[in-house]
């Protein structure tokens, strides 16, 4: 038995249908927009993931200088 009970042969059969429904055009088709699709993914992940480091760093740092609290009192007697 195969995967989930299912034989080799009945997967050739759906496999079959599937190719007669659709198409080797647009199951090509198909296919090469998901790669395209799971390797930008990818190449954004990796990307995102070097950038990381630099935005943790930049909010880790406490600015620098003076902070001034004012109230909206303060403010309108000015």
């Amino acid at each position: 038995m195969g995967v989930g009970g299912i034989g080799i042969w009945q997967l050739l059969i759906i496999l079959l249908i599937v190719v007669m429904l659709f198409g080797t055009k647009k199951l090509r088709n198909l296919g090469s927009d998901l790669g395209g699709a799971l390797k930008g993914f990818k190449s954004a992940m990796k990307d995102d993931e070097k950038e990381d480091p630099e935005e943790n760093a930049e909010d880790s740092e406490e600015p620098e200088g003076e902070t001034i609290e004012a109230t909206a009192e303060e403010v309108e007697t000015k």
